[in-house]
Formats: structure tokens, sequence, C-alpha cells
């Protein structure tokens, strides 16, 4: 009975190592193809799958048909991790519509990989640390930015105006809260 054990166990220990052995390679064959054609794995917060929790920022900005050009410009900035912190963060995502109001070219222009700075310092630009809803926003005179600059708060007829653009809808975040605005907001120094 003890030579059975034995056995059983000496069989086990070898299916395993054989098991890790041939995983090993198939994970060394296929990483080797993957980057000699593409870059490599993104990680981070932005690119773990929650399906129980509530919706990020970016997540929002993801499953939104009205901001497909915002989440093109997070993606090739690379700045997915920014809109996933803890927070809480307050997001001003502009619309489809309001990228398009940008002088032609200009979004085009923005996505290249050698502006890739301009653009996270304009993303960033959008964001805000803290959960402010619209009511607190009409109290504040500025706000302090995610790219260490302000934008500017005006109240239009009993409503927060950021930077020149109107709040259209607010969305409630797992991480804080997005405001929907319709115009880009651009740092001072762009």
């Amino acid at each position: 009975m003890k030579t059975l054990k034995h056995l059983c166990f000496l069989f086990m220990v070898t299916a395993l190592l054989c098991a890790c052995k041939n995983e090993t390679k198939a994970t060394s064959s296929t990483s080797t193809d993957t980057n000699s054609e593409a870059p490599s794995e993104k990680t981070g917060q932005a690119f773990i799958q929650d399906d129980e929790g509530t919706p990020n920022c970016l997540q929002i900005a993801i499953g939104s048909p009205d901001h497909k050009t915002l989440v093109a410009a997070v993606q090739a900035a690379e700045v997915e991790n920014a809109l996933v912190n803890v927070g809480p963060l307050t997001v001003f995502a502009p619309t489809d519509a309001a990228f398009a109001a940008l002088p032609e070219g200009t979004v085009e222009n923005l996505v290249k990989p050698e502006n890739k700075a301009t653009l996270a310092n304009i993303l960033k630009y959008h964001v805000t640390p803290g959960n402010l809803s619209t009511t607190i926003l009409t109290k504040l005179p500025k706000l302090g930015q995610a790219n260490n600059q302000y934008v500017k708060v005006e109240v239009v007829d009993g409503k927060p105006v950021i930077g020149g653009a109107n709040i259209l809808g607010t969305v409630k975040a797992g991480n804080g809260v997005v405001h929907v605005i319709d115009k880009v907001l651009l740092p001072p120094s762009e």
C-alpha cells in the first residue's frame, strides 16, 4: 500500500513538473512573437476587469456612445490609469461633438506619438481631485486640475460653467463623478 501511495505521489509530481515546463515554453514563445510585433502588454488598474462594482470614470467613458474621441485620446496618451485611481475624482468629459468643434486636424495631430505629452497634459486638465457635484462647483472660483494648473469656474443662470464649458449631464462613478461637457478644456499654455 505504501508503494502505491509513493507511486501516485511520484506520478502527480511528474505531471505537475511537465505541465509547468510546457506552460513556460508556451509563454516564452508567445511573448517572443508578441514583442517583435506589438508594444508590451498594458498594465495597471485600468485593465482590471470588474463586472460587479460601480463603473469607474474610464469605464463610463468607454461605455458612452458620445465619448469615442475622448477614449481614443486617453488611450493614445496612455493615461488610462489616471482615470481609474481610487480618487475621488471629478472628470470633465468632452463629447465627440466638442472634439469636432476644435480646428480641423487638431485631434489627428494630438494623437500622434510625438505629441503624447501634450495630449496627456490636456487630458489631465480635465481631471480634478475630489468628488465635486454641480452644487459644490457653483461655490468655487477655480479648480486645481491634475496637470497642476487651474481652470476658472463661472456661474451662469445658477449653473457652473467650467473653463467656458457647460455641463450637459452628470454620471456618478465608482471613483468619483463624470460631468459631460460641451467643450474641450485647453490649458492656458496650449
